[in-house]
């Protein structure tokens, strides 16, 4: 033991530059030579394994960096896709590992990498910004069909302000549901495959042959119909692992995207029709035709006695007046057993007030008249009171005329 600690102890001088050359220990006859290199080994093990531990915390603390950067924004991009979608995945991936190989390039530095070490950590970097956006792209198509109808959902049932669709039959269901499930498709060609190279591919041109143009019932080209693009496993120009769904995949997404999303549609088309019944009042043409040839006698009679046509003018009058005061149009838009119930409740006070209203419109007239013989009265006193002063002034003058005639005669 004494023996081998005393090997460490030169050893360790002999590395440090002081060399012991009169210092000797007599009946020892061993060799120092196996003890230093075995310590030149547990150093540099040492110092590797160091290294490797920084270097790997180094590339961990990058990595991280790297897929903070980039998982929200592609998530982000993926879900709101459109032709841009993959460019800018792109622009993104190249922007935010670029940062990250310059920051890890710069931190490495100091460890005195060989060159072939030093890019396969960079490599290895790059390699991670990629699988990070690869492994997203998956779980988003994973997701495709909820996403696909969130999409139909929010265009069909709002307007271009966000604001929810009433459904008032002016509206033109059948564009509405082209444009949103036009839109359903683009979201579906996009997540179609993994596009981060800048190779073209026909995805979106074959979905929308397959899927669109062929369900148009004014299609006649027989070579769309009987040749069918998306019976395959592949897409053509786009290499399998960069596929995520498969068009026979596509086409089945699609059928039952188009079967989930057939009861929206019905249900607006339901809500248009019944609206346009509640605002059309008038009864169908065979009923009025009806009504004209069964109401002929009926007719005749009020010509012969106009009486009858001032007595329905007068019950039409108080009808619309009863009418406009009970909101009738509007109570029966709630359903038709609680609009019987509020009518009910409505009916007797309305007709009071129709007829208080009718009694104070006769009264009225006479009010102004016993106003006017009110102001009449003090006008008439008025006008007496003048004429007997004028009648007497007369008089005082022809009295007094004769005297101020005589003065002015003397």
């Amino acid at each position: 033991m004494v023996t081998l600690k005393a090997c460490y102890f030169l050893s360790y001088c002999h590395i440090s530059g002081y060399y012991l050359t009169d210092a000797t220990i007599q009946q020892v006859n061993w060799d120092p030579s196996k003890v230093k290199d075995k310590l030149k080994r547990d150093i540099e093990a040492h110092v590797v394994s160091v290294r490797a531990t920084k270097l790997s915390e180094l590339c961990a603390t990058y990595e991280g960096k790297l897929t903070k950067a980039l998982a929200e924004p592609v998530e982000a991009l993926l879900d709101s896709a459109s032709e841009d979608t993959w460019p800018a995945i792109r622009k993104l991936l190249q922007r935010e590992t670029k940062a990250a190989v310059s920051g890890l390039e710069s931190a490495i530095s100091t460890f005195e990498l060989d060159e072939a070490t030093e890019k396969e950590l960079l490599l290895r970097l790059e390699n991670h910004g990629r699988s990070v956006v690869e492994s997203k792209a998956r779980e988003e198509a994973a997701r495709i069909l909820i996403r696909m109808k969130d999409r139909f959902s929010t265009l069909f049932s709002r307007d271009a302000d966000s604001m929810p669709r009433v459904w008032t039959g002016k509206e033109d269901i059948k564009a509405i549901t082209k444009t949103a499930r036009s839109a359903s498709m683009k979201l579906l060609s996009t997540m179609a495959a993994i596009r981060l190279e800048e190779d073209g591919d026909n995805i979106d041109t074959t979905l929308s042959l397959a899927l669109v143009d062929a369900a148009r019932p004014g299609t006649t080209d027989r070579s769309i119909q009987s040749l069918d693009p998306l019976a395959s496993s592949s897409w053509e120009r786009v290499p399998e692992e960069r596929t995520l769904i498969s068009p026979v995949q596509c086409k089945s997404l699609w059928r039952q995207f188009k079967a989930e999303t057939e009861y929206t549609v019905t249900q607006a088309i339901a809500a248009q029709e019944a609206n346009k019944r509640n605002n059309n009042w008038l009864p169908p043409p065979w009923a009025l035709a009806a009504m004209a040839v069964l109401g002929f006698n009926e007719f005749m009679t009020l010509l012969r006695n106009p009486f009858y046509l001032a007595v329905m003018f007068v019950v039409f009058l108080v009808g619309k007046a009863i009418w406009v005061q009970l909101d009738i149009a509007n109570e029966f838009r709630n359903g038709f057993l609680p609009a019987l119930l509020s009518l009910s409740t409505k009916f007797v006070p309305t007709i009071m007030n129709i007829l208080k209203r009718l009694a104070d419109e006769g009264a009225a007239p006479a009010a102004p008249e016993r106003q006017r013989e009110t102001e009449l009265q003090p006008r008439n006193n008025s006008s007496n009171s003048n004429v007997t002063s004028a009648g007497s002034s007369s008089l005082t003058s022809s009295e007094n005329g004769p005297e101020y005639s005589s003065s002015v005669a003397q």
